[in-house]
């Protein structure tokens, strides 16, 4: 399962990606389980993240979730009209 942080904004979003991108390599399996319970600052950048890492593990042909969503990134990302392309767990 990869982790993010509790803050993901422009200026942790490189950062952050590079992370999550290194992590992709060692984790093993037909799914890749984001956990973002811990997010509590963020802004649209956290949306690219997301998507970004989402492109890279369908990629692999692996399937994306994201864990823990808080509400109002969920709500971003349907006013942004991406909503239907993260798929997020309870």
């Amino acid at each position: 399962m990869l982790v993010l942080p509790s803050e993901l904004t422009h200026e942790q979003a490189s950062a952050c990606l590079r992370m999550l991108v290194q992590g992709l390599k060692v984790l093993k399996g037909p799914e890749v389980v984001v956990d973002a319970s811990a997010l509590t600052v963020f802004d649209s950048s956290a949306l690219a993240v997301l998507l970004e890492c989402r492109r890279e593990v369908l990629s692999d042909r692996k399937a994306f979730v994201v864990k823990g969503l808080p509400a109002a990134l969920v709500g971003m990302a349907g006013l942004y009209g991406v909503d239907g392309l993260l798929q997020v767990a309870d």
